[in-house]
């Protein structure tokens, strides 16, 4: 839906008096919830559609995966300012059965993570397009900072900060997202093993709870609902607002990929690249992974790669794919210059020099672009439009994003890179692989990842389903790949987590300490489990009898 489609849209919504779907929750009243719609429609200047368009809208996301009809929520809101949002929890916590509440920002989540079945979506967008939206992006060139409204795209505030020379440190890979959806996850990208992921870069938050208080939080204000609201998966609060650091942006970057025959030449290469000592500690700002399972498959469903490689089919590339036993790895890293930073390209050339010297990749596969910093930061937007154009973007994302121990990695490899996913003729998207920092984590904070060793992985299978029993298919290898960690005894974290009950949640993601502490915050900040509630972590009446058998 286009910015003015979806202006049109929201002006000519009117409120309905019957609801069109029979609601999902079993607890939640149809009157109770439309009754609360009639109010909010008198007290706020929030605007409410219970149409089918509506409502069937916020019932998907990017995923494509979850049902439509068990998804339906009984209403849209599309809030005016943060007020309204405080106005509707608010009202779903005074009444006899509180009915859920869900932000929802671009529907990029990909198990219905953003519904709320039964019960109200808010439309996060609805924030940035009211008449007087100027300060929801506004910076402080003094401070350092951005403050951005959580609805705001992460590409609006790398183009509002750029106009003062000014950029955040860490991003996601992919900027058509909102501020409030990365930070309620994590937000990596091949920035985090240097300055963290986006959840260890922000300042201050404003924040709705469960109980409709709008908080201001930071490291020294509110700090519990500041730690349980980034990484908090939308359970704590609703971000309405956070206080970005910003640096001196470069103008360019050298962006440089190379091919290798195997997992250990690979990951030994990119733990030198994040390491802080040693001879190529600090010489690349970017550095990520990528396994090329089916090389020539892949290249040709992946503009953006062919493009990089223009030589992709060449007999030398299958000769190594061969050597290889049909499976390549590809690293990718990015060195930024020139601009407000100082970091010229004389320092890039040498710092190349040095790289290619040291690393163990394949002779004669290195392949090298030089691209402005917007170019390189929203490179996944180019593709986006050619798949758009090739209808190949809305379609089913069955992905599964895992964290792994830095010492299990290889295994890993040799039981899902060169087993379950190799010659998978049904990969359509890409496979990355790549290290991070555990030091610069915060704990603290409500986001999962492994705690044991300094240096774990990130391994993204980022498939689309494109053909008739894709998705199947690929749920089917998503579940033999856990089963296989599982059996293999290799401990991982589910990034963009989905379990389908609270005892899942409790024992295979949070573990006993993470889930008592994430309970309390639970109780804390939302005691009647109005927010969420589609992740299916906490349900409303059961939370109250959860939350008190689980805590000790």
């Amino acid at each position: 839906m286009t910015a003015m489609a979806a202006l049109f849209f929201v002006l000519n919504c009117t409120i309905k008096t019957t609801l069109l779907a029979t609601l999902a929750s079993p607890t939640t009243s149809s009157t109770s919830v439309i009754d609360e719609i009639r109010v909010l429609a008198d007290t706020t200047s929030g605007r409410i559609c219970t149409d089918a368009d509506a409502t069937a809208l916020a019932s998907t996301d990017f995923g494509g995966n979850v049902s439509v009809v068990g998804a339906r929520p009984a209403a849209v809101f599309y809030p005016s300012c943060p007020a309204d949002i405080a106005a509707l929890l608010r009202a779903s916590s005074a009444s006899a059965s509180p009915f859920p509440v869900s932000a929802r920002g671009c529907g990029h989540s990909t198990r219905g993570q953003a519904t709320a079945p039964g019960g109200v979506v808010v439309d996060m967008a609805s924030l940035g397009r009211v008449a007087d939206s100027s300060g929801r992006l506004a910076v402080s060139v003094d401070g350092r900072y951005i403050d951005a409204g959580g609805e705001q795209l992460w590409v609006d505030v790398l183009h509002a900060t750029l106009v003062h020379g000014l950029t955040p440190r860490s991003w996601t890979d992919y900027l058509h997202l909102t501020v409030g959806g990365t930070l309620s996850n994590a937000g990596i990208s091949g920035q985090a093993f240097r300055h963290g992921p986006q959840i260890s870069n922000v300042h201050e938050l404003d924040v709705v709870t469960g109980t409709g208080e709008m908080v201001t939080c930071s490291k020294e204000k509110h700090a519990d609902l500041f730690d349980a609201a980034l990484g908090g998966l939308g359970q704590f609060g609703i971000i309405t607002r956070a206080r970005i650091p910003l640096t001196l942006a470069p103008a360019r970057v050298r962006w440089v990929r190379l091919l290798y025959a195997n997992a250990a030449a690979l990951t030994g290469d990119q733990e030198r690249l994040i390491s802080e000592h040693g001879a190529l500690a600090g010489l690349m700002d970017y550095v990520e992974g990528s396994v090329l399972t089916d090389y020539q498959s892949l290249f040709a469903s992946r503009p953006s790669l062919s493009s990089f490689f223009p030589d992709a089919n060449d007999a030398r590339v299958a000769a190594l794919a061969n050597e290889a036993g049909g499976v390549l790895y590809c690293l990718e890293g990015a060195a930024y210059y020139g601009g407000a930073g100082d970091t010229s390209a004389a320092h890039v050339d040498k710092a190349l020099e040095v790289m290619l010297r040291e690393l163990r990749y394949a002779r004669g596969y290195t392949f090298v672009q030089d691209v402005s910093y917007v170019e390189f930061l929203d490179r996944v937007h180019g593709a986006e439009l050619k798949l758009r154009a090739a209808g190949l973007w809305d379609v089913p994302h069955p992905w599964l994003i895992l964290f792994l121990p830095r010492s299990r990695m290889l295994d890993f490899a040799a039981g899902v890179f060169h087993g379950v996913l190799r010659h998978d003729r049904a990969m359509h998207g890409p496979v990355l692989v790549y290290p991070m920092n555990r030091g610069k984590w915060d704990g603290g904070m409500s986001a999962v990842f492994p705690g044991e060793e300094e240096v774990f992985y990130t391994v993204g299978i980022l498939r689309s389903a494109v053909a008739d029993g894709d998705l199947r298919h690929m749920e089917e290898q998503n579940s033999e790949i856990t089963r296989f960690c599982e059996n293999a005894g290799i401990p991982c974290t589910q990034y963009l987590p989905y379990y389908a009950t609270q005892a899942e949640w409790a024992a295979r993601h949070f573990g006993p300490g993470r889930w008592d502490r994430f309970v309390q915050r639970k109780r804390k900040y939302d005691p009647k489990a109005i927010l969420s509630r589609g992740q299916r972590i906490f349900s409303y009446p059961s939370v109250a009898r959860s939350i008190d058998g689980c805590i000790k």
